[in-house]
């Protein structure tokens, strides 16, 4: 096994979906860094897998780094897995990456399940552009401010989110998107009960309030971006807006139309992708 840290991909629920590569990599390395030992502990048992276990989460403090680079210095490897998934996907592991790199240790990367790639495969939606936005803030200000800032966006969104808080997250987005906004709900990828419901925003709060159930487990939510027949702009707007798009970077040509309009400039912008997307 060469020196190095590992980002190592694992299952987000059947544990059929756990690659061989994964199993070598976990089975050869010196040390494997955890999220949540307990958890994981499950997943190396099943796979027979012996390896010194660790605690390494978004709390962990540089004494848990410095446990692993003095494992590295002496010139073993380790692994970095998450509670499941892909790690640094909306889970620890960035700080840990950029220290070993600037310590001059290789990373490399053991891909698999991601629960947010998984569900975009099968949600029905465009995939040639979407945005990961992770988490929306718990707090409803500030949850609501980040929705608005989407709302003209017209790349797919992927979002994850909590099951005590779906509920609330949808009629939040149908107010800030529009309650006929088309979605996809995806909860419990992989699992005995694996949910894969296409509607719009309004149907899938209806849907999740008669049904207890969908208000537990893994949730990954995937918005519709705005079409861009949406995005309006009168003739002369449009016209000065891509004439000026001809000579200037998109974001400077549509920084310029707002300061002269009063429009937002993300709206130009995203005006201005969907023309080129044409």
């Amino acid at each position: 096994m060469e020196t190095g840290l590992y980002i190592v991909a694992t299952p987000i629920g059947n544990f059929g979906d756990m690659t061989s590569r994964a199993v070598d990599v976990l089975q050869g390395v010196d040390l494997v860094a955890a999220e949540d030992t307990r958890h994981s502990q499950r997943l190396l048992q099943h796979f027979a897998i012996d390896s010194r276990l660790t605690a390494y989460h978004d709390y962990s403090d540089e004494r848990a780094q410095q446990r692993i680079a003095e494992v590295l210095e002496g010139g073993g490897s380790v692994a970095l897995i998450s509670d499941a998934g892909t790690p640094l996907i909306s889970d620890p592991g960035y700080r840990l990456v950029r220290e070993m790199q600037a310590r001059g240790f290789r990373v490399y990367p053991v891909p698999g399940p991601c629960a947010a790639i998984a569900a975009l495969s099968v949600c029905g939606l465009p995939t040639d552009r979407f945005r990961f936005e992770g988490f929306l803030p718990a707090r409803a200000g500030a949850r609501d401010n980040r929705l608005q800032a989407l709302a003209s966006e017209t790349a797919t969104l992927v979002f994850y989110e909590a099951p005590h808080r779906i509920a609330v997250t949808l009629a939040a987005m149908a107010a800030a998107f529009g309650g006929d906004r088309e979605a996809v709900l995806a909860r419990e990828i992989t699992k005995t009960f694996e949910t894969i419901k296409r509607d719009t925003l309004q149907g899938l709060g209806e849907f999740v309030n008669a049904d207890a159930n969908q208000q537990k487990g893994e949730i990954v939510l995937i918005v519709a971006g705005m079409p861009a027949e949406e995005l309006k702009l009168d003739a002369s707007t449009a016209g000065l807006l891509q004439r000026l798009a001809g000579e200037l970077p998109a974001k400077r040509a549509a920084a310029l139309v707002a300061e002269y309009t009063g429009l937002r400039k993300k709206v130009l912008y995203d005006y201005l992708l969907s023309v080129k997307g044409d």
